[in-house]
């Protein structure tokens, strides 16, 4: 199942989403991105920064209103990021927000976190792991998990709060009942729907901008609502798990409570033998990861999270206009800092998870074929490998890795691709019989290629500089400006230069500028005229033939006459001469 999905037709492959991915977990095929689930560790980064919205949130919603209309209990697990998000006068109006929606019962997320809290202060207390690192973010799970797996051994093998409340619930209101988990974060959804470790836990997963559509569809105003308590007791100090440093504080202030091997937090920051450290955004946890890697990092209980500030400005939540540090405000406003008295966890809750490794053993290319590759793009020396960073990937060599990988394309190499549009467009201008002009709203030359510069006697360069009313009348070309209609295969005389000319000139909305196609057809037009005057000699020679072949015909028809009328006259003479001897 796809957790955030592509709408190719808004792809503009910009490659924005690929520059913000640090694990570079999206492929583009045939020029559109795709997300490559295996490497994906569902950070949210590149729904944030999407300029076009060509990437989507898979929703539950239809699923949570099928299983209401459907009567089955429903049962929400809100994570206390809501008391930063929420429009809302009074927290218990959520409650009766979601309550009108249909939902069985809400609770808090942060009830959950109060089960994880105990046993992370267990894990604390034994001492027996070198590091420690919080297991309540599944992005930053997949993260160690995909990329730096000989670190497994520092993740707190406990459940995340949402998988506990979740199993939680389901003890309290049996199986059957469906829990929809509401929060801020789109890891969720796999660590929900796809994890085989924590099946079954939660059945569905929206977040608060769908919360706030469906809301609004239903006409039910928030401010508007009663005030209705939760469905489980005061989570107390566990409620600022979405806020940075919040689960060290929950669980340091559940330890000295606890009395747990008569230890307290020191000044330094160092509680049980291990040094506290609350570690956010990807790089900062890469960071710390590769410390980590080198054994540079020892005795260190780390709270990491993928979200800079927490969850509360998760990236579910990017629509959705509020302040992180208003809203951090606003949830600190609503915690007691105390601790929860300790929970008996009920036996067939399970609180435990293995962590392992899945790293994707990619097949890596030679020396020789990265070189192919580099050549392909027109690299063929170190000089010319920018390392840009256009296409996303840091290195040309990177990328190159990336290409053989199957994961990128040749021609993302944005240096490269101008170069050669850029090349193929100089061939074509200095190729073309034909003089090609861009002409600006001012009238002033934007370019002027080979073939022009041939007929005016002006160097490009010097041309750049000057007006088009300066080699040739400029009307045409104002009156375009201000109809903006193009005309096509125009004829016209431009005299000073002796040429008979088709003009084409074609107005550019975008960039407000007039292209110019100038065909010289003076030869042309003289070998036509040439023809024409071999055709008026042709005809004349024949109408001359005709002329005297009548005059012929006349005279012939003279003499014809003549000799018919004398014939006649003889035979008539003779036929009375005959008749006269005759005596009768």
């Amino acid at each position: 199942m796809k957790i955030i999905d592509f709408k190719n037709a808004s792809c503009k492959h910009c490659y924005k989403c690929v520059r913000s991915c640090s694990v570079k977990a999206i492929r583009v095929k045939n020029a559109q991105a795709q997300i490559m689930k295996e490497y994906c560790i569902l950070c949210g980064k590149c729904l944030e920064v999407c300029p076009q919205n060509a990437k989507t949130f898979v929703s539950d919603l239809e699923r949570v209103k099928y299983y209401i209309r459907s009567g089955e209990k429903v049962v929400v697990s809100i994570a206390p990021s809501y008391l930063g998000i929420m429009d809302y006068v009074t927290p218990g109006q959520v409650v009766d927000g979601l309550l009108k929606l249909g939902f069985t019962a809400v609770r808090e997320t942060a009830e959950g976190a109060a089960l994880v809290t105990q046993e992370y202060a267990k894990i604390l207390s034994e001492g027996q792991m070198i590091n420690v690192i919080t297991t309540c973010c599944p992005s930053v799970n997949d993260l160690i998990e995909k990329y730096y797996p000989s670190l497994v051994r520092f993740m707190a093998p406990v459940v995340s709060p949402m998988v506990a409340h979740g199993r939680l619930i389901k003890k309290l209101y049996g199986q059957n009942t469906k829990v929809v988990f509401l929060g801020p974060c789109v890891a969720k959804k796999e660590e929900a729907e796809e994890d085989e470790r924590t099946e079954g836990a939660i059945d569905a997963v929206i977040h608060f901008g769908e919360l706030k559509e469906w809301m609004q569809s239903e006409n039910i105003v928030l401010s508007e609502c009663e005030n209705r308590p939760m469905a489980n007791p005061d989570p107390k100090i566990n409620r600022l798990y979405p806020v940075s440093r919040g689960v060290i504080q929950s669980v340091m202030l559940s330890r000295n409570a606890s009395g747990q091997s008569g230890i307290t937090e020191s000044q330094d920051g160092q509680s049980g033998g291990y040094r506290h450290m609350f570690v956010d955004g990807i790089e900062n946890c890469r960071e710390l990861l590769e410390a980590m890697e080198t054994g540079e990092i020892q005795k260190c209980f780390v709270e990491m999270n993928m979200c800079e500030g927490g969850c509360i400005k998760g990236p579910a939540t990017t629509k959705m206009e509020f302040s992180r540090y208003r809203a951090r405000f606003n949830i600190e406003d609503q915690v007691e800092y105390a601790p929860v008295e300790a929970l008996d966890v009920p036996a067939d809750v399970v609180m435990a998870k293995k962590f392992y490794s899945r790293k994707e053993n990619d097949h890596m290319p030679t020396e020789e074929e990265i070189q192919e590759i580099l050549k392909a793009t027109g690299k063929y020396n170190k000089d010319q490998e920018l390392n840009c960073g256009a296409c996303g990937y840091t290195s040309c060599r990177e990328k190159a890795i990336a290409v053989f990988q199957g994961k990128a394309e040749l021609d993302m190499c944005l240096p490269h691709t101008y170069e050669q549009a850029q090349s193929m467009s100089n061939l074509v201008l200095e190729a073309t019989p034909n003089m090609i002009l861009i002409i600006g709203h001012d009238l002033r030359i934007g370019e002027f290629n080979a073939k022009a510069e041939k007929v005016f006697k002006v160097s490009r360069q010097e041309a750049l500089e000057r007006y088009i009313y300066e080699f040739m009348d400029a009307s045409l070309f104002e009156d375009i400006f201000k109809t903006h209609q193009s005309i096509q295969r125009r004829k016209m005389e431009l005299e000073p230069y002796g040429m008979t000319v088709l003009t084409s000139v074609i107005y550019m909305e975008d960039q407000d500028s007039l292209l110019t196609i100038i065909q010289d057809i003076t030869a042309e037009e003289k070998e036509l005229e040439h023809q024409y005057q071999l055709k008026m000699k042709t005809v004349e020679a024949a109408q001359m033939v005709i002329d005297k072949q009548m005059m012929v015909a006349q005279e012939i028809a003279g003499l014809l006459g003549e000799t018919t009328a004398e014939t006649k006259a003889t035979l008539n003479q003779l036929k009375r001469s005959m008749l006269e001897d005759d005596g009768r």
